[in-house]
């Protein structure tokens, strides 16, 4: 499966704010953000300061979403394909299929620090979805499933500093006891804690 590769801090840098998209290491006072500012990344990252059109800003808020969940492109669009056709707002619908991805809900039960380490236990098979191993990070979790982590993943350090962490705190919409977790709801828009705009998202895919 492709997936980004890249350096995160070029895509923090040039979204202009921190996406938090290595975990607890984005409070690290060496992290580039913090120190070079919404300075875009790039040799010549200081001399490009283009005028910001509403199609700029529309594309934007669509790029900050996708490297906020770790989505590629063409996933990203079929996101917005299945959003349009669910009640209710296409914005939030479109945040809460992101959200039910299942190394976000991993994520958001803080059994990872990032959502790219609890991409990484999805992958490596280190969760079951009530009682089945799942080894797809875009899996769908759905209300009333149950998400374990394995014996072998409560072993790996990362994993027991972020179960230990007492001032992580779980969505409403998420019930999590020691290393077992459960689906209760849909999130409301919010409980989604990620600084996104998804109505300039709508506009992007509606011109």
């Amino acid at each position: 499966m492709a997936r980004y590769t890249e350096p995160k801090c070029r895509l923090c840098r040039r979204a202009g704010k921190k996406l938090f998209l290595k975990g607890e290491r984005c409070f690290s006072p060496k992290c580039p953000v913090d120190k070079k500012g919404a300075i875009p990344p790039g040799q010549h990252g200081q001399k490009r300061r283009s005028r910001m059109t509403d199609y700029k800003e529309q594309l934007m808020e669509k790029q900050k979403a996708k490297e906020t969940y770790g989505v590629l492109e063409r996933q990203f669009r079929i996101y917005f394909k299945g959003a349009l056709v669910k009640k209710g707002m296409t914005g939030e619908a479109l945040l809460q299929i992101l959200e039910s991805r299942l190394d976000n809900v991993v994520y958001r039960l803080n059994f990872a620090p990032s959502r790219s380490a609890a991409r990484q236990l999805v992958r490596h098979g280190h969760i079951l979805v009530d009682g089945r191993k799942v080894t797809i990070p875009s899996y769908q979790a759905k209300k009333g499933q149950v998400i374990i982590l394995s014996a072998r993943a409560i072993k790996i350090p990362a994993v027991k500093k972020a179960l230990g962490e007492k001032r992580a705190k779980v969505p409403l919409w998420l019930q999590r006891k020691a290393a077992a977790g459960k689906i209760t709801r849909l999130p409301n828009r919010d409980e989604i804690g990620t600084e996104i705009n998804e109505h300039l998202i709508v506009e992007y895919y509606s011109r």
